[in-house]
């Protein structure tokens, strides 16, 4: 069994934020695979469904973002679970928009959610890395993640949720590589080729050919030395 967590604040008005994108992530895994209605348990909203063969429980803490790690610490110790069975979804301002990694382990960088879980479950669970770009220096960010996704960043963000939706089975089979494949096809679909190979240039016209009938001048007859004398008095 394996527990999703996705990381976000609870209520309308941050649904749209890009610290809420954890959150995003697994209601587009919930609703790609018929997972169950969300329903209240351990401070969270849960729904649980099969992804592939594994059972998985999708956990959104709504203990507010900085308090994660009792929500998720209570459902761990509920289903007995380890750390390394847990896969936290989680907003990154140190990956460029719609890019996307898979580490376990590791510090928390300073977000609030993840040293939650550090002080609740300890650092050796999965997290799945999703860009939402900085802001440029570290006293913006905490406005920009607590702001909504600008209406440019709609369409990359759609294509990266669907390709979660995507590969969320090879994540919870312990292939993080499949599941980011998985998510590169949506973000970067291969290119079908349009373009044709350059045709040989048409053969040049040839100019029309020269009237079957048409004659050219004989060259002159050789005269003899006398007859060109006598021509000269002509």
């Amino acid at each position: 069994m394996k527990l999703f967590v996705g990381l976000g604040n609870p209520g309308s008005k941050y649904a749209r934020n890009r610290h809420n994108v954890g959150y995003m992530a697994l209601d587009q895994i919930a609703a790609d695979h018929g997972f169950g209605p969300w329903k209240s348990k351990f401070q969270s909203s849960l729904s649980e469904g099969r992804l592939g063969s594994e059972k998985v429980v999708l956990l959104k803490p709504e203990t507010f973002m900085n308090l994660s790690g009792q929500a998720v610490g209570e459902a761990m110790r509920f289903f007995k679970l380890d750390p390394e069975d847990i896969i936290v979804f989680q907003d990154e301002i140190d990956l460029a928009p719609a890019k996307l990694k898979v580490k376990t382990g590791g510090g928390h960088a300073g977000h609030n959610g993840l040293r939650s879980l550090h002080q609740h479950i300890g650092p050796e669970y999965v997290r799945v890395r999703i860009g939402v770009g900085h802001p440029g220096h570290k006293d913006a960010v905490p406005g920009y993640v607590l702001r909504d996704f600008a209406k440019a960043d709609a369409d990359w963000l759609d294509d990266l949720l669907r390709g979660i939706g995507d590969g969320a089975p090879h994540l919870a089979a312990g292939d993080a590589g499949k599941f980011m494949n998985a998510v590169a096809l949506r973000t970067n679909p291969p290119r079908s080729s349009t373009s044709h190979p350059k045709k040989a240039p048409a053969e040049a016209q040839k100019p029309a050919p020269t009237a079957a009938h048409e004659t050219k001048p004989e060259p002159q007859a050789e005269r003899s030395p006398l007859q060109r004398l006598v021509d000269k008095f002509r």
